[in-house]
């Protein structure tokens, strides 16, 4: 941490350092008594036992720990980390910064939803109930199934896409649940090979999406199980589709992302 030119350096005892971060002393104490974050100075005392205080560099641990703990690290995990030679402060405060963006993204989003809402109700325009139903999904679907590292990590996917890729994933995914359905109303058995070409592809489109991640993979599958409109995508209508897709993988040894 840098300091002006002639300024004095600062230090903080337990309780001063809790109040001023919005921590509680238990959680310092706790990160304390686990070697995460040790108050670095000791003042002398005449009756002996003196202060230990948290100086400037300690507060810039504790930034580090914060953001880790964000991005989803355990304590064990942070503490092993701030312990590599490596380790690079920057690299985590840019790597916070982009779930943050990514998070300001999703809100930004339903700021505007909620926006249009509040502003039809200001002209005492008539909302449909479909309009709130579609907002509201939007407030719920995605938290219900991913994590905030599951979030996280497909907004990277998507950066690492590019925008052109993910616009042309919605026709690629409507023609190939054509070729399916097409294969399906022909008789197409799930062992044929053809099946079996038709689920490489549609995981290889699923891996696209989740970067190969298995537990987002998961996550997806659950809420295709659970959910029966997904925006505009009638999903209750598709699982024929997916279960056929399970079937061919299976025959053809296709191992799915979830794998």
């Amino acid at each position: 941490m840098s300091r002006r030119s002639g300024e004095a350096a600062r230090f903080w005892k337990v309780g001063e350092l809790a109040e001023r971060c919005g921590l509680t002393v238990r959680t310092l104490h706790h990160y304390d008594s686990t070697g995460l974050l040790r108050p670095s100075v000791r003042t002398e005392s005449a009756h002996g036992a003196g202060h230990r205080l948290y100086g400037e560099a300690d507060v810039a641990r504790l930034q580090q720990i914060l953001s880790l703990k964000l991005l989803g690290f355990s304590l064990d995990q942070i503490r092993e980390q701030l312990g590599r030679d490596e380790y690079d402060p920057r690299q985590v405060l840019r790597l916070h910064l982009a779930s943050v963006r990514g998070q300001l993204a999703e809100l930004t989003s339903l700021e505007s939803r909620l926006r249009t809402l509040a502003d039809a109700l200001d002209r005492a325009e008539a909302v449909s109930v479909e309009e709130f139903l579609t907002t509201i999904q939007g407030m719920t679907m995605i938290e219900k199934y991913y994590t905030a590292d599951q979030l996280a990590a497909l907004r990277k996917r998507r950066e690492e896409v590019g925008e052109e890729a993910m616009n042309r994933a919605p026709q690629q995914w409507a023609d190939l649940q054509a070729e399916v359905q097409a294969a399906m109303d022909e008789g197409v058995d799930p062992p044929d090979p053809r099946a079996g070409a038709l689920a490489r592809r549609w995981f290889d489109l699923v891996s696209a999406f989740t970067g190969g991640d298995p537990e987002i993979f998961k996550s997806l599958n659950r809420m295709y199980a659970n959910e029966d409109r997904i925006r505009d995508m009638d999903v209750a209508a598709m699982r024929p589709m997916i279960a056929w897709i399970g079937e061919a993988a299976e025959a053809a040894g296709v191992r799915h992302p979830g794998m």
